[in-house]
């Protein structure tokens, strides 16, 4: 599945190479720092400048012997600098430099999702307003129960992912820190201000109290996030595959040229797609609870969340990036079929307006509950015999002495029942 994905760029996040630049880059700010402040002469930060370098290669072979992942890294970094090498990592704890480029990995992860949710936006909102007054059959319990629009359900997705784009705006400013605190975040062997003024140069706050590393209710909520959105797409997928069900057939993906649905059945067309993101959302569901339960670490910390966040953090980026494109995709180039969407409206014989007559014979004055039974015995009478339903309530006698012609006719308006589609999408749209 991966292979067949074109966009690369949050692939290439988690890559060592970048991982190692971020850790790399916060040493080297942190040696600004300290340049700043007359502990590393200038000669020596400008060799540092012109030699830092890693070779992931030897990071590997280094780690082999010495099961530690940073110290393997500034033996690396050191091979290359030389003697200055000396004051690198000075005053830093490993997880100043892992904690704090995670949070450079996370942040930018999280734009190119934040991209994505835009995109999927973008397309919901161009497909609600082409099908805002293509009138289908809403469902409750899967039966037919009164009309909406198909962009209205569109606009319900929308609005749902307009949410999901301002929890995910405040989930990158919560993981959009770091900390330079040394072994237990105690500032044992450097201060505040200059942890504030490193984390600012690198586009980051300080974490306003720390231990050995950054809390992890604040990746719970990041990866809770992404479960959030995973699963606002498979809301979406789910209605997807249900109005593609061959009695329904609504909507329909779109079929490529050349595209097999079964290996036994040349006929088939199935909704793979949608499919496949439901499938996806589980597993990202699975991986917000991994990173809740890295919240709970012994004392200043220990490494049971490490080998969680190695598998979650690319994982969950790449998938939930995946599913945002592939279900723009799927919005994008999703076949509507109204002409079956009036067919299905029609099939229930006029049942949907129920509700109407209902009201219409309580402003006559009966109680609720005879309302309720004269329009209920109509409406099974037609359910059961696969009658029209006005014309079961045009031959009630007891009915028509409550209710004119032209009163059970107007019930039947579908204008009027969908009369307030624009102030929805005036609500939606422009809020």
């Amino acid at each position: 599945m991966i292979s067949r994905y074109s966009r690369k760029q949050m692939e290439d996040i988690w890559k060592p190479e970048n991982r190692f630049q971020k850790w790399l880059d916060i040493e080297l700010a942190v040696c600004e720092a300290w340049t700043k402040r007359g502990v590393i002469p200038e000669l020596s930060m400008k060799l540092i400048r012109e030699r830092a370098s890693f070779n992931v290669d030897r990071i590997n072979e280094i780690e082999k012997t010495t099961r530690h992942d940073v110290i393997a890294f500034t033996t690396s970094v050191a091979e290359f600098v030389g003697e200055e090498s000396r004051f690198i990592h000075r005053g830093l704890t490993s997880y100043d430099v892992v904690d704090t480029a995670l949070s450079l990995l996370m942040k930018q992860a999280g734009s190119l999702i934040r991209v994505g949710l835009v995109e999927l936006m973008d397309a919901l909102k161009e497909r609600a307003f082409e099908t805002k007054r293509v009138a289908v059959v809403g469902r409750s319990h899967g039966i037919h129960a009164e009309p909406t629009t198909f962009g209205l359900k569109l606009a319900i997705f929308y609005s749902e992912m307009s949410r999901n784009l301002k929890r995910w705006d405040a989930a990158l400013e919560t993981i959009s820190v770091g900390k330079i605190s040394g072994a237990v975040g105690t500032y044992a062997h450097l201060d505040p201000e200059m942890e504030a003024e490193i984390l600012g140069n690198l586009g980051l706050k300080p974490t306003p109290a720390s231990n050995q590393v950054i809390q992890r209710d604040r990746h719970a909520e990041y990866f809770s996030v992404l479960a959030l959105v995973a699963s606002s797409i498979e809301k979406i997928a789910t209605e997807i595959r249900h109005l593609q069900r061959s009695e329904v057939s609504e909507v329909e993906e779109f079929f490529h040229p050349g595209q097999k649905g079964s290996s036994a059945m040349p006929h088939k067309r199935n909704p793979v797609l949608t499919e496949n993101l439901c499938g996806l959302a589980r597993v990202v569901r699975g991986y917000s609870l991994s990173a809740m339960e890295n919240i709970p670490l012994w004392h200043e910390r220990d490494i049971s969340h490490s080998s969680v966040e190695r598998i979650i953090g690319p994982d969950a980026t790449i998938i939930v990036d995946f599913m945002l494109a592939r279900m723009t995709t799927v919005i994008k180039n999703m076949r509507i079929f109204e002409d079956h969407m009036a067919r299905n409206l029609d099939s229930s014989r006029g049942l949907i307006f129920s509700e109407s007559i209902l009201i219409k014979l309580v402003d006559k004055g009966l109680t609720r509950e005879r309302a309720y039974f004269l329009t209920q015995r109509n409406a099974m009478k037609a359910w059961e015999n696969g009658l029209n339903f006005k014309d079961t309530l045009l031959a009630d006698p007891e009915l028509s002495e409550i209710l004119t012609k032209d009163e059970i006719e107007s019930a039947f308006d579908m204008d009027h029942a969908l009369r307030w589609v624009d102030a929805t999408f005036n609500r939606v749209f422009n809020s």
